[in-house]
C-alpha cells in the first residue's frame, strides 16, 4: 500500500532541502571569498615596493676611517657607484697646476655639485673626494690611474686622476675633465655631509 505523503509533510521536506541548498551556497560563496582573497593578497602586493626599491633612495653612511691617503672604497647609492678617495698631500698639491688643461676648473657648472663643492678639491674636506664614478660622457665606469702611470690614454706628466677606458675622457683627482675630451663636464659630486671625523652620509647634506 502506497502511502501518500501529506502536504506538512512535502512543506517539511522543502523546508530541509531549502536549507540544504542555503548551507551548501553559503559554503561555496565561502570558499570562493577565500580563494579570491588567496589570488587577490599576492596580486595586491605585488604593487608593493620592494625593500631594494624603499632603500634605493635613501642615504647610505659610511666609515671612511678605514681609507688610507691615496686609496680609494667604492659603495653604492641609488644604484650608482660613489667613490671614496682619500688624498696624499702630494695630490692636493699637484691640484692648482692643472687649473689651465680643465674645461671647468673651478665647478662652476652648478648641476655638477653642491655649492659646498665648488672648490678646487671639490669637496668639504679636502682630503676626501666623494664622487659619482660614471662618466659625464656617456655613463662608463672610468678607472683610477696613478701618477706617472704608462697608460697611454693619459699622456706624458699624469699627476694622477680618472681614465674612461670606453672614449677616452680623463679626469683629475678631483673629478674635473680635460679638455678636449668627449665629456662635457666634471665628475658629478652627490650630497653628503659627515656624520664624524670617520663617518660620511651620502645623499643627504645640511641643506636639505
Amino acid at each position: 500500500m502506497s502511502i501518500t505523503p501529506t502536504f506538512d509533510a512535502l512543506a517539511a521536506n522543502a523546508s530541509d532541502h531549502d536549507a540544504e541548498r542555503r548551507n551548501m551556497l553559503l559554503l561555496t560563496v565561502a570558499v570562493g571569498g577565500v580563494a579570491t582573497a588567496a589570488v587577490a593578497v599576492p596580486f595586491v602586493t605585488s604593487f608593493a615596493p620592494s625593500q631594494r626599491a624603499l632603500a634605493s633612495g635613501a642615504a647610505v653612511e659610511a666609515d671612511i676611517s678605514d681609507i688610507l691617503p691615496g686609496s680609494m672604497k667604492i659603495v653604492e647609492w641609488r644604484g650608482k657607484p660613489v667613490w671614496l678617495v682619500r688624498h696624499t698631500p702630494e695630490v692636493l698639491a699637484d691640484l692648482p697646476t692643472l687649473d689651465s688643461q680643465l674645461v671647468d676648473p673651478q665647478s662652476k657648472v652648478t648641476s655638477q655639485q653642491p655649492t659646498y663643492a665648488q672648490n678646487p678639491t671639490r669637496s668639504i674636506k679636502p682630503e676626501f673626494l666623494v664622487a659619482i664614478g660614471i662618466c659625464t660622457h656617456l655613463g662608463c665606469s672610468p678607472s683610477a690611474v696613478p701618477k706617472g702611470s704608462a697608460n697611454p690614454g693619459v699622456g706624458d706628466g699624469w699627476k694622477g686622476g680618472f681614465f674612461c677606458p670606453c672614449h677616452g675622457s680623463t679626469f683629475d683627482s678631483a673629478g674635473r675633465v680635460f679638455k678636449n675630451k668627449p665629456a662635457p663636464t666634471n665628475l658629478e659630486i652627490p650630497p653628503h655631509k659627515y656624520l664624524s671625523d670617520g663617518r660620511v652620509l651620502i645623499g643627504e647634506d645640511s641643506t636639505a
